[in-house]
C-alpha cells in the first residue's frame, strides 16, 4: 500500500538490501560492511519557481511550535558535500522571513568529513530539506551540517562521531536509513553523546512502508514515522492520519528497551518497537525547498515541494532544540500520563501496508505512527 503520487528523488541511491519485514526478516549474510544509507526524501512538485506545500508558520500551528526560539546546535548528518547549501539558505530564509543562516554570523556551519568529498544531486536535495526546515524550526538554534564522504555505513558513523564530540550539539539528525544487519548492536553506543548527554538522535523510520530500519530501530535513537495531513478549503487542519509511507515494525535485533517494556506494548514480543514518535511525511502535504542545481553558469535555484520521514528527524531535532528536554524515557512517560494530550497527537487511523495489527494507526501506541505527533516542545 503506498501513496500513488510518490516518485522516488533518484535511483542510484538505493540501499543494497531493501527494509526488512514487520517481523524482522532479514538476511543474515548483511552485516554493517555492506550498509548504505539512503535519504527517505520524495518529490511531489519540482522546478516551480515559487514554493508551494506547509510554511513554517503553518506548521508551527499544526504541532503548536513556538514562532521563534532554539538553544545549541542542531547536528544535521547527511551524505557528500553540497556546495550550495549556505545560498539555498539564504534564498529559503528570505522568502519565509526567518532570520539569516550564515557562517559570517555563526549561525551556519558545514563540517565536509574529507576535504575531496564529490556532489551527489539526490543527497543535495536531502541536505537542503535537512538545514532549511531545522532552522525554520528553531531559528535562534545553530546549524551545523556534517558531511560524510559517502554514504557508508563507516562513513556516516564517523560523520555521527564528529558531532557527538561537540559539546554545543544538542540534538542529531539522522534523515537516511537501511535495512537492519546482524551486527547492529555493535554499534548502538555512538548514538550516546560523550561531550553531552543530554543530546537526543533522531532518525527516518523509513519510506517504504511496514519494515524496520536502522539507525531507528536502535533503543538510543529516537525513530520518527510519518503522517499525513488533510485540510479544508480555507486551509484548517482536518485530519491527521498515518501515511501508507512510513515505516515501522519490529527489530529483528535488538531486544525491547525498558522505556517501552514500561509502556507495555503489544504484541513487541520483547523486541525494539518502532517508530517512536511521528511527524507530517505524505509528499502531498510536504515541504518547499529551495535548491539549486548544476554548476557554474549554469547553476539554477528553484523551488521543490518534497516530503517522506526524512522531513520529521530534523523537525524533532530542531523541537529538542526549542525545548530542551526531548527523551525516549519521558516521551513513553508522558504518553502513559493523563495528561497525554497535552504531549501528543495520537494518530488512530490509516496504515502502511497490510500486514493487519503491525500495519494499522491505533490509539495509544502503534507500528505505523509510535506515540503521535507533537503537541509541545517540553517533555
Amino acid at each position: 500500500m503506498k501513496h500513488k503520487k510518490i516518485c522516488a528523488v533518484f535511483a542510484a541511491i538505493i540501499a543494497t538490501a531493501s527494509a526488512s519485514a514487520p517481523f524482522g526478516v532479514v538476511k543474515a549474510s548483511y552485516r554493517f560492511a555492506n550498509f548504505q544509507g539512503r535519504p527517505p526524501v520524495h518529490v511531489y512538485k519540482s522546478a516551480q519557481s515559487t514554493p508551494s506545500g506547509v510554511t513554517p508558520s503553518e506548521i508551527k500551528k499544526i504541532y503548536n511550535l513556538p514562532a521563534a526560539g532554539g538553544k545549541g546546535t542542531i547536528a544535521l548528518i547527511d551524505a557528500y558535500d553540497d556546495a550550495n547549501m549556505e545560498n539555498d539558505l539564504a534564498a529559503f530564509d528570505k522568502q519565509f522571513d526567518l532570520p539569516q543562516c550564515t557562517t559570517a554570523n555563526g549561525c551556519f556551519e558545514k563540517h565536509k568529513m574529507a576535504s575531496s568529498t564529490a556532489s551527489n544531486s539526490g543527497w543535495a536535495m536531502e541536505t537542503s530539506l535537512d538545514v532549511e526546515w531545522a532552522h525554520a524550526i528553531a531559528p535562534s538554534a545553530k546549524i551545523l551540517l556534517v558531511e560524510a564522504k559517502t554514504p557508508s555505513g563507516a562513513n556516516l558513523l564517523s560523520a555521527i562521531d564528529y558531532a557527538t564530540s561537540r559539546k554545543d550539539v544538542v540534538a542529531v539528525s539522522m534523515s537516511w536509513g537501511g535495512a537492519e544487519f546482524s551486527d547492529e548492536l555493535s554499534y548502538d553506543a555512538h548514538f550516546m553523546d560523550k561531550a553531552n548527554p543530554a543530546a537526543a538522535f533522531f532518525a527516518s523510520s523509513g519510506d517504504d512502508g511496514t519494515g524496520a530500519s536502522w539507525p531507528a530501530s536502535s533503543p538510543n535513537v529516537i525513530g520518527v514515522g510519518g503522517t499525513s495531513l488533510a485540510f479544508s478549503s480555507t486551509g484548517a487542519l482536518v485530519a491527521e492520519t498515518a501515511w501508507s509511507g512510513s515505516g515501522g515494525g519490529v527489530s529483528a535485533y535488538e531486544k525491547e528497551p525498558a522505556y517501552q517494556t514500561a509502556y507495555k506494548i503489544s504484541k513487541a514480543n520483547g523486541m525494539r518497537a518502532i517508530p517512536d514518535v511521528s511527524y507530517d511525511a505524505d509528499p502531498a502535504s510536504g515541504y518547499p525547498i529551495y535548491i539549486t542545481t548544476g554548476s557554474g553558469t549554469k547553476a539554477k535555484g528553484s523551488w521543490d515541494t518534497v516530503g517522506g520521514t526524512s522531513a520529521g528527524a530534523p523537525q524533532w531535532a530542531a523541537i529538542q532544540a526549542l525545548g530542551g528536554s526531548a527523551a525516549l524515557t519521558k516521551f513513553y512517560t508522558d504518553k502513559a500520563s493523563t495528561s497525554t494530550l497535552k504531549y501528543f497527537r495520537d494518530i488512530t487511523s490509516g496504515s502502511n501496508g497490510d500486514c493487519t495489527y503491525y500495519c494499522d494507526a491505533r490509539k495509544r501506541y502503534d507500528y505505523v505512527t509510535g506515540l503521535g505527533s507533537p503537541q509541545t516542545v517540553k517533555f
